[in-house]
Formats: C-alpha cells, structure tokens, sequence
C-alpha cells in the first residue's frame, strides 16, 4: 500500500543534532536510552557497550563501558535504569549495575552461538526483572539474573535474527520468516506462530507501546505493522514499501535499502524507520502518514533510539554491513548524532486529504 505524505511537505531539519564525543571504534550496532535519565548506551562492532551520560554535557560523556569477547549485537536497559545488558557474537550476555559502587560488568547469559538480541522484561510473581536472549543457536532463553542456568528456553526450527519485549507480548523473529508470540504471563511456551507478511528476511522488530502488536522492518524496504488478536491481525494489520528511491536514469530500476531500526516515541506512539540509505522517517500507523522525512546524510544509518520522554532522538551513522566486510573502508563516517524532536513533528495528526 501507499502511505500518505505529511500535509506539511516541508523536510525534516538536521541543522541543530549534534554528534556525541569519542564515538565507539567500529560500526555501531544498538542504541538504547535509559527509561529514566539521559544516559545512552552504544553496542558496536568494537566489542564494547558504552555509557554515554547526556544530562551534563549536550556532547555526551562516557560514564562507562562493558567489555566482550566479540562485536557487540544489542544492548537494553532495565525498567528502573539501574541495570544495563548486553549481548553479541562471543555468545555471551553481560550486565553492568550501575548502581553497585563500580562492580564489574557479570556474564548473566550463555548460548551455543552468537546472541542476536537481549532485552530486560518483567516476569509475574518476580522479585526482580528477568532477561531474555534470542540467538543464531535457534534458542531463546530466559534468565533469572540470580541464578547461572537459564529459567525457561524455547527450541525454534530457525536462528533468531530480532526480538522485541514489551509489557506482556515478546515476538521472535527467526530466519525462516516466522514471527513466534510469546505471552510473558506464560513465559515458558510460544503463544502462537506467524508466517512473515514481508518476501524477504527480517531484520528488526519493535513492539507498540501497548503491546498489541509489533513493527516488523526487513531488507526490501518494506516495514509491516502486525497485531496480536485475530480480529485486528485480519482488520488492521498492513505492509508499506520505504527507503526506496527510483533510479532517475531510468523509469524500471528503483533502489531498494535495507530497514536496519525501527523506534517507537515513548509519548506518541509514533514509529522511525532509518536504512541504508542513510536517511530516518516519522510514521503514523494509525493514519497510515509518513510525518517526516529528513534529509540523507553521509553513510549508513545503522540504529536509532528515542529518549525516555520522547525529546532526543538518538541515530547512529555508521556502516550496516549489509555489503560485506570488503566494503567497511576506515573512510567510512562512524558517528553518534542527537536529533532535538520538534512536538509537531513527532504528533499523531488529522489527515487533510488522500491520494
């Protein structure tokens, strides 16, 4: 289907984001703010989870680092922003507390393979938040952070390639274009399973902020809003192409990039795409309108993350991978930028007309 322009058509305004001090060393991978302060954690291909603290300096200082043995796939905070996690291709997940007077870094998770993605969730009748991990081993695990062996661990038919958490609903993206439901309620069983409305593979999926159903983004630039319930799953769910630009020399080629993040505004509800065509666009899943698009900028945007109340938005410029290793040339940009969000740019609005 074809989304509505925004009704302003003015383009989206870069000049005020500023770039974050001592970016990581190599690509970044994750980004993920603190629900609670401005402090912004940077997974990169460095092998390292940074801190980055944002509320003293617009520039943003590194508070502190986790270490891993191997590139760095995802990254999350826990609930109260004590707590941050993260995971990668030394197949290992590892937890900083921030509030443990300088306590080392603690491996909380172990798999067979890489872990593709972690996230911090909440478990009925649990003194504590819970994590979970998603790796190319095809097992999702799910960890007490007090105990060494994993609490519950589902078997999938392929490797998970996304995953996302959010009040009760956690979804799984797995290799073979399935979408697993797991109710956290009964955390230890797959709710039900979904063929992938999208051709191609999937490569990020981002709950609503309600929980009622999930953002799915692959590498046909197309991104897909998907709803839990029957009902809604058959009335509301639907598929858009993006980041696609139609060569000019020619009317029957069209460049197709690769949805690399997808971000959800915390007040809003509103939903970002970025690609590898190094641009970001604000939707509106609910008046099916694409609120902005802001200009192309040097290099890949490889992940991006709105702040706990919706007033920074965080994108990484940096490669994505999606060409190989031959193409990550040391002249590539590999930077963290802070976008200021404008409130009308980022606010559901009243469609004027249709095309």
């Amino acid at each position: 289907m074809a989304f509505l322009s925004s009704p302003r058509h003015v383009p989206g305004d870069l000049s005020n984001d500023r770039q974050l001090d001592s970016p990581p060393d190599d690509s970044t991978s994750s980004l993920a703010w603190s629900p609670v302060e401005n402090y912004l954690a940077v997974g990169s291909w460095d092998c390292r989870v940074r801190i980055y603290d944002i509320t003293k300096s617009q520039t943003g200082v590194v508070a502190a680092a986790i270490e891993f043995g191997g590139p760095v796939l995802s990254c999350h905070w826990s609930g109260d922003g004590q707590k941050v996690v993260g995971a990668g291709a030394d197949k290992t997940a590892r937890m900083l507390d921030l509030g443990a007077n300088g306590a080392p870094a603690q491996q909380v998770a172990a798999h067979d393979a890489p872990i593709r993605s972690v996230r911090f969730f909440d478990a009925p009748n649990a003194n504590a938040p819970m994590v979970v991990t998603g790796s190319w081993d095809r097992t999702v695990k799910f960890w007490d952070l007090r105990s060494a062996t994993p609490a519950a661990q589902l078997a999938l038919p392929e490797r998970v390639y996304a995953l996302d958490a959010r009040n009760k609903l956690l979804v799984v993206v797995t290799a073979d274009r399935q979408n697993h439901l797991v109710n956290l309620e009964q955390w230890g069983t797959i709710w039900r399973t979904r063929q992938s409305p999208l051709n191609h593979q999937s490569r990020v999926v981002t709950c609503f902020l309600d929980g009622s159903g999930f953002a799915l983004g692959s590498i046909e630039g197309r991104v897909s809003f998907q709803y839990t319930s029957d009902q809604d799953y058959s009335n509301k769910s639907y598929s858009f192409k993006c980041h696609r630009q139609r060569d000019k020399s020619t009317d029957n080629l069209t460049n197709v990039w690769t949805i690399n993040d997808i971000s959800v505004h915390p007040i809003h509800g509103i939903f970002s795409t970025c690609g590898s065509d190094g641009t970001f666009q604000f939707w509106d899943k609910e008046t099916k309108c694409r609120l902005n698009l802001y200009p192309r900028v040097e290099g890949q945007i490889s992940a991006t993350a709105f702040n706990g109340n919706g007033s920074l938005f965080a994108y990484a410029v940096s490669y994505d991978w999606s060409k190989g290793y031959m193409f990550n040339t040391p002249d590539l940009p590999n930077k963290i930028m802070l976008h200021p969000v404008v409130e009308d740019d980022c606010k559901p609005r009243q469609i004027i007309g249709r095309r």
